[in-house]
């Protein structure tokens, strides 16, 4: 599957996010405690970039359907998109091997990389 420049852009800014997190608690902790943050991390951005992939899927899909079924098609990917995220959010939670923290940072990355490569350097 070809991706597009943006999801492109947005993956890199997920895996960058993720990495910095993950540096930052490895530093603070400076010891193996940190893995469970890394468990989390991994977990909430192979969720990120998953749904990267399920928009890009959802945007070129939608683009050859008519309007009404484009809109009842993007609405049933947004909630897959949103299930998807509770799993794993439910998953960290759950998990005593896997910190919540680091679940939510990985989940968070999408949005952050979203609003990063909306109102970051634009190529013209």
């Amino acid at each position: 599957m070809k991706i597009s420049a943006l999801a492109k852009r947005m993956l890199i800014s997920i895996l960058i996010i993720n990495s910095a997190a993950v540096l930052i608690v490895a530093i603070y902790h400076r010891s193996l405690s940190f893995l469970p943050f890394l468990y989390g991390a991994l977990i909430g951005s192979a969720a990120a970039v998953g749904k990267v992939f399920l928009l890009e899927r959802a945007v070129s899909k939608s683009l050859s359907m008519d309007k009404k079924s484009a809109g009842g098609y993007v609405a049933l990917q947004q909630i897959l998109r949103l299930f998807i995220t509770g799993i794993v959010l439910y998953v960290g939670a759950v998990s005593p091997g896997i910190s919540i923290w680091g679940t939510a940072v990985g989940v968070l990355s999408f949005q952050i990389a979203t609003y990063t490569v909306k109102f970051g350097k634009r190529d013209s």
